[in-house]
């Protein structure tokens, strides 16, 4: 399947997963077209991890889990401070 994304999405907003094969429609914004790649489930859960980097050194890592196959604005969220 295939995933379309608008470019000024937030939060998994407006993200829309499609079967394969089927074509895309037209939208009213412009829109990133990826190839669906889904995170591993672990017990219903789906795991993304998001890093800061300040000046070539780490500085955080953000661990965001959700139950769908779309991370949105309801994900929880753990943050980790790298010293």
């Amino acid at each position: 399947g295939w995933v379309a994304k608008p470019l000024l999405g937030r939060e998994g907003a407006g993200v829309t997963v499609h079967r394969p094969g089927t074509a895309p429609t037209p939208r009213d914004e412009p829109c990133c077209y990826q190839q669906l790649a889904p995170l591993p489930d672990f017990d219903g859960n789906r795991v993304v991890l998001g890093t800061w980097v300040v000046e070539n050194e780490a500085a955080g890592l953000g661990i965001r889990e959700s139950s769908g196959l779309i991370t949105d604005g309801y994900a929880r969220f753990l943050p980790h401070v790298i010293l």
